[in-house]
C-alpha cells in the first residue's frame, strides 16, 4: 500500500458539488491499495502515520506528531497511486488491487486509524470522481510504501 501524506494548513474534499469532508489544520492521506496488501501492511501504515513527526516544535524543527498537534485527518482513496509509466505514455494500473477488496483495506485502514488516532477520520467516497482542495504547509508531503517496511 501506498501513502501520500501531505501536512496542510486545511482540506476539503467535494463530490457531485457537495462538500463531503473538510478539516483545518492536520494531514491529507492519499491511499492506493497494491495487489497483495493484507492487515499486517494497515497495521504499519497506521501506526507509522500517526507517530509520524512532520508537525514543527517550538525549535522550528519537525518534531511533533499529529497527536502531539491535535490536529485532523482527511482520507481520500487514489488508486492512480500505483500508476506505472514503464512502457509507453498511457498509465498501467495492473499493480492496484481489484476495487472491492481495496475498498474492504481502505475502509479498515479508516477504522483501524481512527481506533489509534481517537478522532473521527474525514474521507471522500471510495471510487467517486472527488475534487480536493487543499493548502499545503511546508510544503511537506511524505511518502509511504508498505513495501518497505521491513
Amino acid at each position: 500500500m501506498r501513502l501520500v501524506i501531505q501536512r496542510v494548513n486545511h482540506a476539503s474534499v467535494e463530490i457531485d458539488g457537495v462538500t463531503r469532508g473538510k478539516i483545518g489544520r492536520g494531514l491529507c492521506i492519499f491511499m492506493g491499495v497494491e495487489r497483495g496488501a493484507d492487515e499486517e501492511d494497515l497495521s504499519w501504515l497506521v501506526k507509522k502515520t500517526i507517530n509520524l513527526r512532520i508537525f514543527s516544535d517550538g525549535a522550528g524543527k519537525m518534531n511533533r506528531s499529529i497527536v502531539d498537534e491535535d490536529g485532523d485527518i482527511l482520507l481520500i482513496s487514489q488508486f492512480t497511486l500505483h500508476a506505472s509509466t514503464r512502457k509507453g505514455n498511457r498509465p498501467s494500473f495492473i499493480t492496484a488491487e481489484e476495487p472491492e477488496r481495496a475498498e474492504r483495506l481502505y475502509e479498515t485502514f479508516r477504522e483501524l486509524l481512527e481506533q489509534t488516532f481517537g478522532k473521527k477520520i474525514h474521507t471522500g467516497s471510495f471510487g467517486a470522481d472527488m475534487k480536493i482542495s487543499l493548502e499545503n504547509d511546508g510544503p511537506v508531503t511524505i511518502l509511504i510504501d508498505s513495501v518497505e517496511k521491513w
